[in-house]
């Protein structure tokens, strides 16, 4: 596969790298002319079901594990459904550094998620490159995706993820949605750390 810079998307339907199925055309066209409470609605579905696509390559990857577990349940939030085949997901997570010899892997699965889709760059080293400042490391994946929400950390605690996906919900309900097309470079949305301190225990040092 060839690395491009940008992630050229063909029209649904007109047998490009991915269709629409009928009955896309067919919320497409009550989102646009139906009256508002529909269009509320549907949002409000997509907003609850979003399908994550892991793509973890590095540390990040063990906080995203921590975020689907019991203590920070990513379930609450409707967003448990991870799925490994691109074509059921609409919500790439990457989460770690992206190599320069990998950076076509992850156009082609982003190619191959369903519209719509929203794409989190989750840590430092999926955002800038973090200290892997090398040749071969891509330095910031919105050099070849676009990307709407950034989750700073390195790596950024389950919290952080958790605000990320909030902040999508958010999009999809008071923004609604858009194709990769209309959506261009992304919203490049950056999430605010916790700034609550954390407590450790007895066992870290943190009691007598």
């Amino acid at each position: 596969m060839e690395l491009t810079r940008t992630v050229e998307l063909t029209t649904p339907g007109t047998g490009g790298e991915f269709g629409a199925t009928r009955l896309d055309h067919e919320v497409a066209g009550i989102e646009r002319y139906g009256p508002e409470w529909i269009r509320h609605g549907i949002n409000w579905a997509r907003r609850h079901s979003l399908w994550p696509m892991p793509f973890a390559t590095a540390c990040c990857g063990i906080e995203l594990m921590a975020t689907g577990a019991s203590r920070y349940d990513i379930a609450r939030f409707g967003a448990e459904a991870m799925r490994f085949t691109p074509r059921q997901c609409d919500l790439l997570i990457c989460a770690g550094r992206v190599p320069i010899k990998l950076m076509p892997v992850l156009q082609k699965i982003y190619i191959q998620m369903t519209e719509p889709k929203w794409v989190i760059s989750m840590g430092a080293c999926a955002s800038t490159g973090g200290v892997f400042d090398t040749y071969a490391v891509v330095q910031g994946i919105d050099q070849f995706l676009p990307v709407d929400v950034y989750v700073p950390g390195c790596p950024p605690r389950p919290e952080t993820l958790l605000e990320g996906i909030m902040l999508i919900q958010q999009i999809v309900a008071e923004d609604g949605v858009k194709t990769s097309r209309e959506r261009g470079a992304g919203l490049r949305l950056a999430v605010q750390p916790p700034r609550q301190a954390v407590e450790l225990g007895a066992g870290f040092g943190g009691g007598g």
